[in-house]
């Protein structure tokens, strides 16, 4: 498993000051944690939201091996919205468990609830019939098409 140190100095704080040691998590403990905090809709099975925060949380608290020994860092204090740990720590922190745990630019897309499809799949909740909806789609897409093969020329 592939590990990363990092010695950090006081510039997050005195208490956040020390040695910390990640590694890299298995892929089954990845998948759990997404699924903890992802909810599907039983008729679909497509992602109805996702606990972004959460999940990298978890993240991050599972690639933690070693820290100080005043031992800064919990699961309760990365979820935290008013004792948390400072911005700039929990993105370097996340940055060192993604780099660590492969997670790619559409894995986070996903996670974070910004993809298209999220917002496509709101949005067909909303109208009448996917079906109407889906050929509306098809339709403007034709012309979109036909527009920049006549604008390319």
């Amino acid at each position: 498993m592939r590990r990363e140190k990092i010695e950090l100095d006081n510039r997050f704080g005195e208490e956040y000051a020390g040695r910390y040691v990640f590694e890299e998590i298995t892929w089954a403990k990845r998948s759990r944690i997404i699924q903890k905090y992802t909810k599907y809709s039983q008729m679909t099975g497509q992602v109805v939201s996702s606990d972004y925060v959460a999940i990298q949380a978890e993240t991050i608290w599972a690639s933690l091996k070693e820290q100080p020994e005043n031992k800064p860092i919990s699961l309760q204090k990365l979820l935290s919205d008013e004792d948390g740990i400072p911005v700039g720590l929990g993105e370097l922190f996340s940055k060192i468990a993604n780099k660590l745990n492969g997670l790619t630019v559409q894995e986070t897309r996903f996670l974070s609830g910004q993809s298209e499809e999220a917002s496509q799949t709101q949005n067909l909740r909303s109208t009448d019939s996917a079906k109407s909806s889906g050929a509306h789609r098809s339709s403007s897409e034709g012309n979109q098409r036909k527009r920049s093969k006549s604008s390319s020329r």
